[in-house]
């Protein structure tokens, strides 16, 4: 029966998909492929979610070898929401990218994008769903090497400069991650994360399984940009092709900060290794710092998708500091917010696509009179960013009403006020857009030379507007799997 395959199939599906770009070598047969491909993943995703939601966990065993001697794929609360959110906005990205890519990459090298991008979404997709340590590092190489060919492939040469950057501090991740997970082999014989999760404790005051946790936790956060880790980031979001940064930005960061959960959440779960060893300040401070930095960077930024790159690293402080609160609703907090951040920053990115497609640049002083001559993508803009700011009846205010929940249940009354104080950052340079884009006036004879984007641009763009207020004013579906999932995390069940 098809139906129990289908943990496999979410991984197979687009990997096994992705070298039939080469066969097909055309542009507009491989974004045909590519779309179907992942459309069929997400109604993959949703299955498996609804699975878990009314079954509970689901365990798959490659070549039915039994776990921890085999392979397992496990599919948990946690582990289906990414795989839905990953999928989801590959599926919505996709009919954006026709034209974007079009239009920003060489016509000989569209095949070659569609490829990686494959590969990049089985790659993510694996990283969600594998319950295996070794096979996570596999997949963060199939998403990484994937990711610095698509970065690479924007016109600008400093593209190539950008994915190089990238690609030496993301393999200085890999580098850092496999050696904890070869430690921790070391100590208990296995790499089944559930295994690990019931063997760690017996030997989790060893120096060895401590240097193993260390190397783990600067791996994973290189990838996901908590600052200071973050230098690759911002020339990466604001170099690589425009359908490049709204899925790399809307999914690989989210996907490295599962895999950050996993380790402190289920694989050292029973041993609360976030109290003992001080690791919850430490997250704090570079939280709160993350916050700050990312958002008075933005401010002072002239090109849009260097600033929107410095907005994310802010954002991902957001997500660290409710983790580092190491309760049910901080950690829901943060698990949501990955969620609503996948929402606002896809169609903010997307709406400087769009910009980007009808103009040709993407800096601010460019962009003067667009309210007028592009009204639905400026609109778009405005709704992404008031999310950003964290608005009442978007997703951004969901996420930051339980951050500053989850911070005065723990009597830290101060971080309450410092996650409002950078909210109001994000005012600033919102509204720097605004202004330039409706109050100044555009240059003369540029108005008959700027048009609208095409609309299957703009559909994309406003579903993921529509979410982020629909998901705002009705959260209740989301942060019932957050809650739920920060439950099953804090319980320290494997």
């Amino acid at each position: 029966m098809i139906a129990q395959h289908l943990p496999i199939l979410q991984v197979i599906v687009p990997l096994m998909a992705a070298p039939v770009c080469l066969i097909l070598k055309r542009g507009d047969l491989c974004w045909a492929w590519a779309t179907l491909v992942t459309w069929c993943s997400l109604v993959i995703s949703v299955i498996l979610l609804l699975g878990v939601l009314d079954g509970g966990t689901i365990s798959y065993e490659i070549g039915d070898w039994a776990a921890p001697w085999g392979i397992e794929y496990r599919v948990d609360l946690l582990s289906a929401f990414v795989l839905t959110i990953v999928s989801a906005i590959g599926s919505v990205t996709a009919p954006y990218m026709a034209r974007s890519v079009a239009k920003e990459v060489p016509e000989e090298r569209h095949y070659l994008f569609y490829l990686m991008y494959l590969l990049c979404f089985a790659g993510l997709l694996g990283i969600a769903i594998t319950g295996d340590a070794f096979n996570l590092f596999v997949f963060l190489e199939i998403s990484s090497l994937s990711s610095y060919v698509l970065i690479s492939l924007g016109k600008d040469r400093r593209a190539l400069t950008a994915s190089l950057r990238y690609l030496i501090m993301g393999t200085l991740g890999a580098t850092f991650y496999i050696i904890g997970v070869g430690m921790m082999y070391m100590m208990t014989g296995t790499l089944n994360l559930a295994d690990l999760a019931i063997l760690i404790p017996e030997v989790a005051d060893t120096r060895t399984i401590l240097a193993a946790l260390a190397f783990l936790t600067v791996g994973l956060c290189l990838k996901l940009a908590l600052f200071p880790l973050h230098l690759w980031l911002p020339n990466a979001y604001t170099y690589a092709p425009s359908t490049v940064t709204v899925f790399l930005a809307s999914t690989a960061t989210k996907v490295a900060i599962y895999a950050l959960i996993r380790v402190y959440f289920t694989v050292f779960g029973q041993v609360e290794i976030v109290d003992t060893a001080a690791i919850e300040l430490i997250w704090t401070v570079l939280a709160v710092v993350g916050m700050f930095v990312g958002s008075i960077i933005a401010i002072y930024q002239s090109n849009i998708k260097r600033m929107l790159a410095y907005s994310s690293v802010a954002q991902v402080g957001y997500i660290i500091l409710g983790l580092s609160f190491v309760s049910t609703t901080g950690v829901a907090a943060g698990i949501v917010h990955v969620f609503n951040h996948a929402l606002m920053k896809g169609a903010l990115f997307m709406a400087m696509g769009c910009i980007f497609y009808s103009i040709g640049s993407s800096q601010l002083k460019d962009m003067a009179g667009l309210g007028k001559k592009m009204p639905f993508t400026m609109a778009a803009f405005i709704g992404g960013g008031l999310s950003l700011i964290g608005v009442p009846l978007t997703v951004g205010f969901v996420s930051k009403w339980y951050l500053i929940q989850a911070a005065l249940d723990e009597g830290m009354w101060f971080i309450a006020v410092l996650i409002l104080a950078s909210s109001l950052l994000a005012v600033i340079y919102i509204w720097r857009v605004v202004e330039v884009a409706y109050f100044s006036p555009s240059a003369p004879g540029t108005d008959a030379a700027v048009c609208e984007a095409p609309l299957s641009m703009l559909v994309p763009m406003w579903i993921l507007v529509a979410g982020s207020v629909y998901f705002g004013v009705d959260a209740t579906t989301t942060m019932d799997i957050a809650l739920d999932a920060a439950d099953f995390l804090l319980g320290g069940q494997p």
